[in-house]
């Protein structure tokens, strides 16, 4: 049963089949009967016109923009509507965005989910050596733990930095369009804008908490 916040992605090869709705219509049914029951809302649908072997889609940007601004899951008819290219998909999981397809909704676990099964069936295993080497070292008398002379060089510490600022400046980036929507709607103070913001359930930079004129200012600092 449907639970949470998702966006609707309908996409069709071509023009005609846009135009007519052909297609299209099919999509929408499939999506509508996968959330019928349960508690949720649909924040947006988004129709594409584009060939499913290009990556490079607007209109999926933008449904993908909307599921990270609000936490929101994916949702597709089928599977093939998203893409066939399973680089692609494990990219969307990397990126932390939901999706789910409305003809097999354990897709998202069969197609993308089972490089990850492999990757942490790996990792146990090698957690499994690891623990096993220290208790064979332990029953011999080698004392573990404590300091193994092992620091965090300043590149590190300077790569780890970059990577949280990088994170942050897109989250921003997402968030920019909504705030500035919003402002061409009459709203410009900012906290005014968080006020919407709450009202529409999007998360603030951090995922925690209430959306404040600070937080806001914050966001649009690094626009």
């Amino acid at each position: 049963m449907a639970q949470g916040k998702f966006v609707s992605y309908l996409r069709v090869s071509t023009a005609k089949q846009g135009s007519s709705g052909l297609g299209l219509e099919a999509q929408r049914k499939a999506v509508e009967d996968y959330l019928n029951g349960g508690r949720w809302s649909v924040i947006e649908e988004v129709i594409e016109v584009e060939s499913g072997k290009r990556s490079d889609r607007p209109k999926l940007a933008e449904a993908l923009r909307l599921c990270r601004i609000h936490g929101a899951t994916l949702v597709i008819a089928k599977l093939d509507r998203l893409s066939r290219d399973a680089a692609f998909l494990m990219k969307l999981q990397n990126d932390g965005v939901k999706f789910v397809a409305a003809d097999m909704p354990q897709a998202n676990h069969m197609v993308v989910g089972i490089l990850a099964v492999v990757a942490q069936a790996e990792r146990e295993m090698i957690s499994a050596r690891t623990k096993a080497a220290l208790w064979a070292a332990k029953a011999r008398g080698v004392k573990l733990g404590g300091y193994r002379g092992v620091t965090i060089s300043p590149d590190a510490i300077a790569k780890g930095r970059a990577t949280r600022a990088a994170r942050a400046q897109a989250r921003a980036e997402d968030l920019g369009e909504t705030i500035k929507a919003i402002q061409a709607e009459g709203i410009t103070s900012l906290s005014g804008v968080a006020r919407v913001l709450n009202e529409r359930g999007i998360p603030t930079l951090s995922g925690k908490g209430r959306w404040q004129a600070v937080s806001v200012q914050r966001v649009l600092a690094r626009l």
